[in-house]
């Protein structure tokens, strides 16, 4: 069963695209994450240009993160004024980033560009995500407990202006971290075509010290709002958006979701960040081999992008 992608202009599989998104929407109710750091790469090594599969996934991640967050808002693990923080900073960065895939696009350096994005930051981050949760588990295992900062104690964050308090998650620091850490999310949203959850997670984690379980509910509904507007953003500005590939990826993602959720809560949080922490290294070397890799045709006719 194959149709026409008017934007990315291919041919491609209906029950391919919808299983890609029946897969990832999984992992987005099963994480808290959008899954854009999975599908993006997936629909880039289907053949889908990079700046067409940034844009598209937007629109998925929007959708099955909707599906995420209302199983996560029944069961109360959403903290509604850290998320709104978050949001803010990811709107403003997510602008910011949508105005820098145009002017890669112009240059012509936006394939390599976000291919050597996804090398850094899951290779990075899954690295550090890893050795943490290994660690963690290490120590169950043998009977010793595992330290965690008493309440209220956040280092340099503790002494920040602007404090609020977040009942659900049981904090009162400032508001500026949350801010910065949502722009900074925006900012790889609107470049990379993923939900930040893959940075999101691990920040309100480890340096904002927010429950587990109610990071995987926040970030989910960060990356609702966040997304959407990067959607609107990509396809009012860059004309990236292919409807009917998202559509496919929409149907098969709000499925996966709901039983993401459900297998989410038969697994303690120390086993969630060791796989999380898999996927997202085995999506980094897959790119890292991309861009060392000898091409199959050494030359090839296509056309100029960004020419004058």
């Amino acid at each position: 069963m194959h149709f026409y992608l008017p934007v990315a202009e291919m041919s491609a599989n209906i029950l391919i695209f919808l299983a890609m998104g029946g897969a990832v929407g999984f992992l987005s109710g099963l994480f808290g994450v959008g899954g854009g750091f999975l599908m993006t790469p997936l629909l880039i090594f289907s053949g889908i240009p990079p700046a067409v599969a940034v844009g598209t996934e937007s629109a998925q991640i929007t959708a099955s993160s909707v599906s995420g967050a209302f199983a996560q808002w029944r069961r109360r693990n959403i903290d509604f004024a850290m998320g709104t923080v978050l949001l803010a900073g990811g709107i403003v960065g997510s602008v910011l980033g949508v105005q820098l895939v145009g002017s890669l696009r112009r240059l012509g350096v936006f394939d390599f560009f976000v291919a050597a994005c996804y090398v850094t930051f899951l290779g990075v981050i899954g690295t550090l995500m890893l050795i943490e949760s290994v660690n963690t588990m290490r120590k169950m295992r043998g009977g010793t407990s595992v330290s965690s900062r008493r309440s209220g104690q956040h280092m340099w964050i503790h002494g920040l202006p602007l404090k609020l308090r977040f009942q659900r998650s049981k904090l009162y620091i400032s508001a500026i971290p949350p801010f910065l850490i949502g722009m900074f999310v925006g900012l790889l949203a609107a470049i990379m075509g993923v939900g930040g959850g893959f940075i999101m997670v691990p920040a309100m984690i480890y340096l904002l010290r927010v429950p587990t379980n109610v990071v995987v509910g926040t970030s989910l509904f960060q990356i609702v709002f966040l997304t959407a507007a990067t959607t609107a953003l990509h396809a009012s500005q860059n004309q990236t958006v292919d409807v009917a590939l998202a559509v496919l990826l929409m149907a098969g993602g709000v499925v996966g979701a709901q039983f993401g959720a459900v297998a989410g809560e038969r697994l303690k949080a120390e086993q969630l960040r060791f796989l999380l922490a898999a996927l997202v290294l085995m999506v980094g070397l897959r790119f890292a081999w991309q861009l060392i890799a000898p091409p199959a045709d050494l030359y090839s006719i296509g056309a100029a992008v960004g020419g004058a």
